[in-house]
């Protein structure tokens, strides 16, 4: 059994000493069934997406010894096995063994937490999600630039205001008189050629049917982004990392067959895309007369196609794997209507920060200035995220539990495929949100100690010289809490 990674690519990890390919984490001894891995994912809750997650292989439970009948024994046949012990106990589940020495764990952390490469300031912190009990802090309360470990926030935010199973809908419009279509965005940034496909199809039906004889007359072509406010523009656009913020557009407004990183990006993310629902109407035998025109739908016009986007849940997993910020800057705009706020940044902030608020987590000093991170005004406490992880491991909100899922996995996938190399302590048992600006760098996730308990870490530097330094000395901070500590 391997790890999969739905959003990024798998690595595989080769053994220095014989050259062999083997996987560096197995779950359990390869003796286990079938029905105990099944048994395993399940309680995970129903947001893991697929993601095997390598850390909890730590957090084997010593006391499940018991004997597993399979079958009548005879009197002379061999007693039943011992039935092997868990197998990855499930995110946000209550530790068994007493909580982590405070003190060894400061001892362990203290001369990594001044590592040259991090730069002039560093803050940190470390919880116990069980207990909320901070075992170690340097500034946790002090306000840094996060970087997009600000994404646990926007996400979070969302899950909870919107819900795992929210989905975004882009619709199809068409006018009374049957001679308007009218592509309406709702904010969904993946959105793609092949939706666009479905949905003209499905227009093109509906022109038929109104029509007389069974056929359809020439239409007009209009499309709708009001759904959004505000400036479209990030304040750091234009850039690769990010298209302009619409509630209309196809597959993120790259200009290439990518779907995550940096890319070149269209300048008219809305307009394009409505050329290429045009484009796929006459494909489905629709006559579109002129281009296509930004309005809104005509009154008592109604809909005709709707194609809605995945659910939340593997949305916010996305946008968590793979950094994606166009994703994330969406989320903030969902969470800001949903709340009743503008669907612009200001709008957005507002939501997400009064959202955190209202599950208790500490907001004191934090300033919110997009959703994704790529702003420099962005603020957070190192408390204000661990806070945050530990309400995703919390087992009475199963709801937020893609924010922990989503993490990318130390080794394996996302933006820390290809970071702990081959040999670390740490491959495998990291689970954290990375952030990266020119001289800021961050780290922020969980990971279950040798004793069995889910931590939760941040580590947010400022006034670093490149990131191959600063990146190096964030794992290895990370890597000592899943490491035995002398007590």
């Amino acid at each position: 059994m391997r790890p999969s990674d739905p959003w990024g690519r798998l690595k595989v990890l080769k053994n220095r000493h014989n050259g062999s390919y083997t996987w560096q984490v197995i779950a359990g001894s390869a003796t286990l069934g079938l029905v105990v891995a099944a048994g395993a994912v399940l309680a995970a809750g129903p947001w893991d997406n697929g993601q095997r997650k390598a850390e909890r292989a730590l957090a084997v439970a010593a006391d499940r010894t018991g004997g597993a009948h399979h079958g009548r024994p005879t009197p002379d046949g061999p007693r039943p096995a011992p039935s092997a012990p868990a197998v990855l106990p499930a995110l946000g589940t209550t530790a068994r063994d007493a909580p982590r020495d405070a003190a060894a764990l400061r001892d362990t952390l203290a001369p990594l937490i001044g590592a040259p490469g991090l730069g002039d300031t560093v803050a940190a912190s470390v919880i116990d999600t069980a207990t909320g009990e901070q075992l170690y802090g340097t500034g946790a309360t002090t306000p840094m630039t996060p970087a997009s470990t600000i994404k646990i926030a926007t996400t979070t935010a969302a899950l909870s205001v919107l819900g795992p199973d929210h989905r975004i809908a882009t619709t199809v419009a068409l006018s009374p008189d049957a001679r308007t279509l009218t592509l309406v965005g709702g904010g969904d940034p993946t959105l793609s050629r092949a939706a666009l496909r479905s949905m003209a199809a499905d227009a093109a039906k509906a022109l038929r049917e109104d029509g007389e004889d069974g056929e359809d007359g020439p239409v007009r072509l209009a499309y709708d982004t009001s759904r959004y406010t505000g400036p479209v523009l990030h304040p750091i656009s234009p850039n690769e990392n990010i298209a302009p913020v619409t509630a209309l557009m196809v597959d993120e407004g790259r200009l290439n067959d990518t779907d995550r990183g940096p890319a070149k990006r269209t300048d008219d993310p809305a307009g394009d895309a409505a050329r290429a629902f045009a484009a796929q109407l006459k494909k489905a035998g629709v006559e579109v007369t002129g281009t296509p025109r930004e309005a809104r739908p005509a009154d008592e016009s109604r809909t005709v196609a709707t194609h809605r986007s995945a659910p939340l849940a593997a949305l916010v997993e996305r946008t968590l794997t793979n950094s994606d910020n166009d994703i994330a800057e969406a989320l903030a705009r969902q969470t800001a209507i949903a709340k009743g706020e503008s669907a612009d940044f200001a709008g957005a902030r507002r939501a997400v920060t009064n959202e955190l608020k209202k599950l208790r987590i500490p907001v004191t000093g934090a300033h919110l200035a997009d959703g994704s991170g790529l702003d420099r005004e962005d603020r957070v406490t190192p408390a204000l995220l661990t806070a945050l992880l530990a309400r995703a491991a919390d087992p009475d909100r199963p709801g937020l539990r893609p924010v922990l899922t989503g993490l990318p996995i130390a080794g394996f996938s996302g933006t820390l495929g290809d970071r702990y190399q081959d040999g670390s302590e740490g491959t495998g048992l990291i689970r954290a949100k990375t952030g990266t600006l020119n001289g800021v760098n961050s780290l922020a996730g969980t990971v279950v100690d040798p004793r069995g308990r889910l931590l939760a870490f941040a580590f947010l530097a400022s006034g670093s010289l490149s990131a191959t330094e600063a990146e190096p000395a964030l794992d290895a901070l990370a890597t000592a809490l899943a490491r035995p500590t002398a007590e």
